[in-house]
């Protein structure tokens, strides 16, 4: 879930936690209602399951790596209850804990009519890309998330205010999905979904992540963002399988309704026998407001029009494998990267065109099904800072 990003937000973390005692409070005293249940509705289908992992980030080129990451030990927590009131109805809620304190990751219900047709109701992560669908650390094999896709463990986050779509991208609203199969190996997913969309300040120049979370789970301005994706899925062989798929999302951020943004993504997905291997692609343009005097606000004047741009781009991406090379231990290695095109305030450390890239070789060793340590190095090459060297240690457990 999102992390607190400055100094300001201690406050921001203080109220979470406050809030955070409260859900955690409903969330056991559901539980303990469950198993209370009366007779009429024990038929009643019920699964809890959950995650943890405890990681130490240590940048060994940076003795004071606190002013520009989470490093030294963080903690990622999921616990998640899912009750299949039928075979048509279900529910789910989730709770995630990290340095943000606890969040509500998940509090929706599901009616399903047709395989091809479901409805989604409630806080959810809207479906775009690939990677959301395995961010939980138990689900993926990293540390750490994808730089298109990061939530505060990234190094110099707070310059490039986080990465194109912080995972998980949690908001509420209405989702319409479903599968269909062509024969015996061809799957089409898709899903479109209403929402309330990115967020940010009147007057902005940029979204700000923290206002879709704690304390206030609100729209800013009264007005769905709308979305979706598809996704096709091709079993070739036993052995082999692909996916491609596309998504997209678009909306106003600012509470008048006047800044929009526009998000796009291009994801790919191939099995060969035990290698795997994961690919996206991510873009967002966003428009920034110029306010009365432009001049005093960024640092690059007009262009050849004589007119300020009032957007920039920031896109990203990752190639990601990993090969099982015994029952116990697995090979890991990511290539991926981060751009940020377009003006700057007259205070930001970035340049019109920032870009960090990063390359990642990691092993992880598994010792009993879900329960495995991740150990990985990583180079940093920053077009506008010094370059880094982190390392990532990390323990994770699913039951």
């Amino acid at each position: 879930m999102k992390t607190c990003m400055s100094t300001s937000g201690r406050a921001c973390r203080a109220s979470a936690r406050r809030s955070g005692f409260a859900l955690a409070i409903v969330f056991v005293a559901a539980a303990a209602l469950g198993s209370l249940r009366p007779t009429r509705v024990a038929s009643q289908d019920h699964n809890f399951a959950g995650s943890v992992q405890t990681n130490y980030l240590w940048v060994a080129t940076d003795p004071d790596a606190r002013e520009q990451t989470f490093d030294g030990f963080t903690n990622e927590l999921s616990l998640k209850v899912a009750v299949d009131f039928s075979d048509a109805v279900s529910a789910n809620i989730k709770l995630c804990y990290g340095c943000h304190g606890v969040e509500l990751g998940m509090a929706f219900t599901d009616l399903r009519v047709l395989d091809e047709l479901n409805f989604r109701a409630g806080r959810f992560s809207p479906s775009f890309g690939d990677f959301p669908l395995r961010h939980d650390p138990a689900n993926h094999l990293t540390a750490d998330k994808p730089l298109p896709y990061d939530m505060g463990r990234m190094l110099r986050l707070r310059e490039f205010n986080l990465s194109v779509l912080p995972a998980p991208y949690v908001d509420q609203g209405l989702e319409i999905n479903g599968t269909h199969w062509f024969g015996d190996y061809l799957q089409l997913d898709y899903a479109a979904y209403l929402i309330g969309g990115l967020r940010g300040g009147q007057d902005a120049v940029d979204v700000d992540f923290m206002e879709s979370r704690q304390p206030y789970y609100v729209d800013n301005n009264s007005e769905p963002a709308v979305g979706g994706r598809a996704a096709l899925t091709w079993d070739a062989t036993p052995d082999m399988m692909f996916t491609v798929g596309a998504s997209g999302m678009a909306g106003h951020y600012d509470p008048k309704r006047e800044l929009e943004y526009v998000l796009l993504g291009a994801d790919l997905y191939a099995r060969l026998y035990t290698l795997n291997l994961h690919a996206e692609y991510l873009v967002r343009r966003t428009q920034m407001a110029l306010g009365d005097d432009p001049d005093s606000r960024f640092r690059y004047g007009p262009g050849g029009s004589g007119e300020y741009d009032d957007f920039f781009v920031k896109d990203g991406f990752y190639v990601e494998g990993n090969l099982p090379v015994t029952r116990r231990l697995e090979l890991v290695a990511r290539f991926d990267g981060l751009r940020r095109l377009g003006n700057v305030t007259i205070n930001s450390p970035l340049r019109s065109r920032s870009v960090v890239l990063r390359y990642t070789a990691g092993v992880n060793v598994v010792f009993d099904g879900s329960v495995r340590l991740k150990v990985s190095g990583e180079v940093y090459d920053f077009s506008d800072f010094d370059d880094e060297v982190a390392a990532n240690v990390g323990f994770v457990a699913a039951f």
